[in-house]
C-alpha cells in the first residue's frame, strides 16, 4: 500500500497537463497509466492521422510548440512524442503500465486499485479523456459475420480492410478523414452521414482556429450557453487536418465519388435501411455554417482580411436512397466512426448519471475529492481539445487544494 496526496489516472494530455499544475504547487501525486504516456495516440490511431489543429495550437502548461512548422498538423507519432518530452521535460511523475482496476472509497479518501500494487490518495482525478471507447451501436449486431466490422481505434489503413466496398458511418472529423482517404485509395465507400458541424480549413486567409479563437468561441463558459446538455452532444468539427491544408467536406467527398447517405436505421436481409434525412441533415449543418461565418466576418471586416466568396457554398446532395443493399454494392467491411463513450466499469463511486457519464460542475464532483479533466466542454468550450486542458488544470488544482486543506469529507 503506498500513500500519496494526489492520484492522477491517465498520462495523457489532460493528466500531464494537471501534473505540471500539481507539481507547481508542491503536492506530491502520482500519474497512472495502463500503457505508455499517450498510449491511445500511439496504438489507437490510424496511420495517416493528423491532428486537427494547427501546430501553433499545441499549447500544454509550460510547454508550447516551437518547431519549424506553426501552420502544420502534427501526426498521431509526431503527437505522442511531443506529449512524452513534456513528461521527461516537467518529470512528471508517471507510473507506466499501471492499470486502474477500481476506484473506491478507503479511510483515508480513496483507494486506487491497480495490477502494480494499490494507492491511497486524498484526491483523484480522472484524466482519461472524452475518447474512451467506441460507442458502436446495436445495429451492429445484426450486419452478417461475414462483414468485417472495425471502428477508428482499430482501423490503420485501407490496406488492411477486406478487398470490395466500404460503408463508414458517420460524418464528423473521423468520418470524412476515412472515407476520403479510403475512396482515394481506389475502394468504393458509402457514407452514412448523421449530425455534423461543417468548418472551411481555411477562412478569410487564416486557419479556421484563428478566427475561432478571436471570436471567443473557444472560450465560452458552460454558464454562458442555453443548453449545456446539448452543447455537449455536439459532434466534433468536420475538419482535417492535411499537409495542404485543403478542406474536407461532403462536397470534396461527392466529388470523388463518394456515395452519401442518409443516417442508418437498421439491417434486415441483407439491406440497410436508412433515414430519409440526408438533405436536411446537410441543410441543417450549412445554416450553421453561415450563421458562424457571419460572426466571423465582423471581426474579419475589421481587420482588413480579403473576402472568399464560395467558402460557405451549399452542398447539392439530391435526392439519396433509403436503403442499401450490402452484398449488391459489393460492401465487405464497415466502419463505426460514430464517436466515444466512457467505460467507467472500474469508478466505484456513485457519481455517475443515467447515461453512464461522471456528474460535475467544472470536472468537480459529487464525490469529495474526486475530480475529472479533458471532458467535453467541462468549463469551456474548448475543453476536450488539447489546447484546452491547460487552463482547466490550472483552475482545477485551486478546487484540490482547496479539498486538500479541508479536514476529510469522505466517507469510508
Amino acid at each position: 500500500m503506498q500513500r500519496i496526496s494526489v492520484v492522477v489516472i491517465g498520462a495523457g494530455q489532460a493528466g500531464l497537463a494537471i501534473s505540471y499544475c500539481l507539481a507547481g504547487r508542491g503536492v506530491p501525486h502520482v500519474v497512472l497509466e495502463r500503457g505508455r504516456v499517450a498510449e491511445r495516440w500511439r496504438s489507437e490511431r490510424w496511420d495517416s492521422l493528423r491532428l486537427l489543429t494547427p501546430n501553433w495550437m499545441t499549447r500544454l502548461p509550460g510547454w508550447s510548440y516551437r518547431g519549424a512548422e506553426p501552420n502544420g498538423f502534427m501526426t498521431s507519432g509526431d503527437f505522442a512524442r511531443y506529449l512524452d518530452a513534456y513528461a521527461g521535460a516537467t518529470g512528471a511523475p508517471v507510473e507506466c503500465g499501471a492499470a486502474v482496476h477500481a476506484v473506491r472509497f478507503g479511510p483515508h479518501g480513496y483507494r486506487v486499485e491497480t495490477n502494480r500494487g494499490t494507492w491511497e490518495a486524498a484526491a483523484v482525478v480522472i484524466a482519461t479523456g472524452h475518447c474512451d471507447q467506441p460507442a458502436i451501436p446495436d445495429l451492429a449486431h445484426a450486419l452478417p459475420a461475414g462483414i468485417r466490422q472495425v471502428t477508428p481505434s482499430d482501423y490503420r489503413n485501407p490496406a488492411e480492410l477486406p478487398s470490395g466496398g466500404v460503408l463508414v458511418v458517420g460524418a464528423s472529423a473521423t468520418g470524412i478523414q476515412l472515407a476520403e482517404e479510403i475512396q482515394r485509395a481506389g475502394r468504393q465507400v458509402h457514407l452514412s452521414v448523421g449530425r455534423h458541424t461543417r468548418l472551411p480549413r481555411r477562412y478569410r486567409g487564416r486557419d479556421i482556429w484563428c478566427w475561432l479563437e478571436r471570436t471567443g468561441l473557444l472560450d465560452e463558459k458552460t454558464k454562458e450557453v442555453s443548453d449545456l446538455a446539448r452543447a455537449r452532444r455536439q459532434p466534433s468539427f468536420q475538419l482535417v487536418g492535411r499537409p495542404d491544408g485543403g478542406t474536407v467536406d461532403l462536397g470534396t467527398l461527392q466529388a470523388t465519388g463518394v456515395n452519401l447517405l442518409g443516417r442508418a436505421t437498421g439491417f434486415a436481409d441483407g439491406v440497410l435501411h436508412l433515414h430519409n434525412d440526408l438533405e436536411e441533415t446537410v441543410e441543417g449543418a450549412q445554416r450553421a455554417l453561415e450563421r458562424l461565418l457571419a460572426r466571423i466576418d465582423n471581426l474579419a471586416d475589421q481587420a482588413g482580411a480579403p473576402r472568399e466568396p464560395g467558402v460557405a457554398h451549399r452542398i447539392i446532395v439530391g435526392t439519396a436512397p433509403t436503403s442499401l443493399d450490402l452484398n449488391a454494392a459489393g460492401v465487405r467491411s464497415v466502419i463505426w466512426a460514430t464517436g466515444f463513450r466512457r467505460d467507467y466499469g472500474w469508478l466505484q463511486v456513485p457519481v455517475l448519471g443515467a447515461d453512464g457519464e461522471i456528474l460535475h460542475q467544472g470536472g468537480v464532483t459529487p464525490a469529495p475529492g474526486l475530480f475529472a479533466l479533458g471532458l467535453r466542454f467541462m468549463r469551456r468550450r474548448r475543453s476536450s481539445f488539447i489546447d484546452g486542458v491547460g487552463q482547466d488544470a490550472q483552475e482545477l488544482t485551486e478546487s484540490i487544494l482547496d479539498h486538500l486543506t479541508q479536514p476529510s469529507r469522505v466517507a469510508a
